[in-house]
């Protein structure tokens, strides 16, 4: 019988650190760097590329406690197996991070597909038709839900190449743009004399939002190699690699397309900027990479966060059928995830949504960072740069409430209505789930 459990595990450890990368990266880049532009360069124009690359770095503060915390546990529940394991004697908390964390993977979710479906039909005549924007975002939802339930190596591949492709597209459009530029940084940075160190910094906490994603190579403990080696492989990896890759986008953007475009159109500031440049095939490639970064961080996402609710689900904390496995793959979970992102996007107000996992992550991020604090003696932290993680994200969280509250105040109360909601389903299941307890002991 062990025998069997031993040759089933070593089976299924088929990750290695480049399908973990492509994991990672594929979390990180999707929609959000291209929303993310236009803001940063409505606020800090020319200054864009830095203040994105200092939020690369609380990124990577944050990920330190990830790592520590991952390496340690080893456990697929990641940031809710962390908490509940950190403080046991907390349920509500570890119910409550869980819902929490789960519901902004969804939204993430929802953004990811609709993006993708934008892109796709960005170059046809119905391509401000809600109806069929919305059938195919649930057509690609379903498309890396059926891929994540076919095998955890098929996956494995499939986001290989799509990440790798993408990087590589995304690089050389970049760079074009930049070759085509007749401007050069310094004359822009000196034509934006006028901006703040403050304004950068709370671009580089909007930014932040835009590497959500790395901590998902910690829910693929159970099917990666040599995990106390790949999991800060793979973390600190692919966040250097996204950095650099938000670098280049950013700094090809501002050289070549005029602030305003890029302001006005957001999303496709850089379609516009490569058509206009290199014509058709410059827009072709652009949507091609963009659809590329939506389906792996669509296929990423689903694969990462299921593994999670399935663990949340098995502790009591959601609906136990959402635990259950096809092997290691928990297909409810996956099909459940899917079918709620797709709700969110028949509903249509993924702004608030996208709002609320934005300021979710950072939250959750500080937490991982509290927990890690606590038990730092056992994780062979640094006492120095836990502390400047907890100072980094508090004060990244703050100025996102800053600017919202100073842009559309409408957002902090949508925001906070969905945090009661979520809050109160999580207190619900904790006292559920004593009561049951409690039952079963009597």
């Amino acid at each position: 019988m062990d025998s069997h459990i031993s040759i089933h595990r070593k089976r299924g450890k088929v990750l290695g650190v480049y399908e973990l990368i492509a994991i990672a990266v594929g979390g990180m880049v999707g929609g959000g760097i291209f929303t993310v532009l236009g803001i940063s360069v409505s606020l800090v124009g020319a200054y864009t590329p830095f203040a994105i690359a200092i939020g690369g770095v609380v990124a990577m503060l944050a990920a330190y406690n990830y790592v520590k915390l991952g390496v340690y546990f080893k456990d697929e529940g990641a940031t809710y197996s962390f908490y509940k394991k950190t403080f046991p004697s907390t349920p509500f908390a570890a119910s409550l991070i869980g819902w929490w964390v789960i519901f902004g993977y969804i939204s993430t979710l929802a953004l990811y597909a609709y993006t993708f479906s934008s892109y796709s039909i960005s170059s046809f005549s119905f391509a401000h038709n809600e109806l069929i924007r919305k059938a195919i975002a649930g057509a690609i939802i379903m498309l890396f839900a059926l891929i994540n339930i076919w095998s955890v190596k098929g996956m494995g591949r499939v986001e290989d190449l799509m990440v790798y492709t993408k990087m590589v597209i995304l690089t050389i459009i970049s760079i074009l743009l930049i070759y085509h530029s007749d401007t050069t940084l310094p004359v822009l940075l000196h034509n934006n004399h006028q901006t703040t160190a403050f304004s950068i910094i709370i671009v580089a906490s909007l930014t932040f939002v835009a590497y959500e994603g790395f901590q998902l190579v910690i829910n693929a403990v159970n099917e990666m190699k040599n995990p106390d080696l790949n999991i800060p492989r793979a973390i600190y990896g692919a966040i250097i690699l996204v950095i650099l890759i938000y670098f280049i986008i950013s700094l090809g953007a501002v050289l070549s397309i005029p602030f305003k475009e890029i302001i006005d159109n957001k999303e496709y500031a850089l379609a516009a900027g490569a058509k206009e440049i290199m014509g058709n095939l410059g827009a072709n490639l652009v949507i091609a990479g963009a659809l590329l970064a939506t389906s792996s961080a669509i296929s990423g996402t689903l694969f990462g966060s299921s593994r999670q609710v399935a663990v949340i689900a098995r502790d009591g904390y959601f609906p136990k059928f959402l635990s259950l496995r096809r092997g290691s793959i928990p297909v409810y979970a996956i099909i459940t995830m899917s079918v709620l992102s797709f709700s969110l996007i028949a509903m249509g107000n993924l702004e608030v949504i996208l709002e609320f996992g934005s300021i979710t992550f950072i939250l959750v991020s500080w937490l991982m960072a509290f927990a890690n604090l606590k038990i730092r003696d056992k994780t062979n932290s640094s006492l120095i740069i836990i502390i400047v993680s907890l100072l980094g994200l508090f004060t990244a969280a703050s100025l996102i409430v800053y600017y919202e509250i100073n842009s559309d105040i409408k957002q902090i109360y949508s925001t906070g209505i969905i945090y009661f909601v979520l809050t109160l389903g999580a207190w619900l299941y904790s006292k559920f789930k004593k009561v049951s307890e409690n039952v079963h002991t009597k």
